[in-house]
């Protein structure tokens, strides 16, 4: 029961924060430490349930997915490559030195200063649909995105603040990381999944499906809104809020109020 509790509280984590510049990654190695959720599989859950998050966007542009639009299908093998590539190279050593409070809590901050410095600087957008963007265009995105291979730089936000500053308009750049979010997540809790089977029972099955669901729920309230947001909105209250929460980490591992994860 403890176990399906934890999953249902992660889900809801997951869902909300996948696709807001707030990383979802860094929120839930956090609520983990909190929930005390030690399972020796855990980060490999945390990837699992993004799965859900992404399943919500194949939902929402169901229309734009299942027809055939080749120049969307090549500009998400584009963006893709880099984020894969690295992310080969390196996620064993960012599981084991950046999946702690402390440097997720720095990246939650330096991330706030960076949207701030985007939204400073925002100029005329030179791509204003996701459809009209080129493939270099989508090759620039997918550099952005391997920022976010740091747990608590956050995802979407590298990949729509990234985008803005390419040239994408905000619509744009949060559409095309809607998108994005699709073979980058499959990928990533395939390969986990399979690279950590054996950590797993047929035992864990119900709490990867009640993570999966409540992610999906959440994930697909989230995106609806935020695509109405930023219609008349800029993000500057993420950048606010991950600040603060970041400060707020960092003095609660300083002062030893609570007790994260080492690292």
């Amino acid at each position: 029961m403890r176990d399906l509790i934890n999953a249902l509280v992660l889900g809801v984590v997951e869902g909300l924060t996948e696709f807001l510049p707030i990383s979802s990654t860094g929120h839930l190695i956090l609520a983990g430490d909190l929930l005390d959720f030690n399972h020796p599989g855990r980060d490999v859950f945390y990837v699992a349930i993004q799965s859900g998050a992404m399943l919500a966007v194949v939902w929402e542009y169901r229309s734009r997915f299942f027809r055939i639009d080749l120049s969307l299908y090549r500009n998400l093998a584009v963006a893709f490559i880099p984020a894969a590539v690295l992310g080969l190279l390196f996620s064993g050593f960012i599981k084991q030195h950046l999946f702690h409070a402390v440097p997720v809590a720095i990246a939650f901050i330096v991330g706030g200063l960076i949207i701030f410095f985007a939204e400073k600087r925002q100029t005329r957008a030179r791509v204003e649909n996701a459809g009209d963007m080129t493939w270099l265009d989508a090759l620039k995105v997918g550099f952005a995105q391997c920022f976010a291979l740091i747990p608590g730089t956050s995802r979407s936000g590298a990949t729509i603040i990234g985008g803005m500053l390419f040239g994408l308009s905000r619509k744009a750049a949060t559409e095309f990381s809607f998108f994005l979010a699709v073979p980058t997540l499959i990928a990533a809790g395939a390969y986990d999944l399979w690279k950590n089977r054996g950590l797993f029972a047929a035992a864990d099955l119900p709490a990867f499906g009640v993570g999966l669901v409540t992610s999906f729920v959440c994930a697909f309230v989230v995106i609806r809104w935020l695509i109405r947001y930023v219609a008349t909105h800029d993000f500057r209250p993420f950048a606010w809020y991950r600040i603060m929460f970041g400060v707020v980490v960092l003095l609660t591992a300083y002062f030893g109020w609570v007790e994260w994860t080492a690292g």
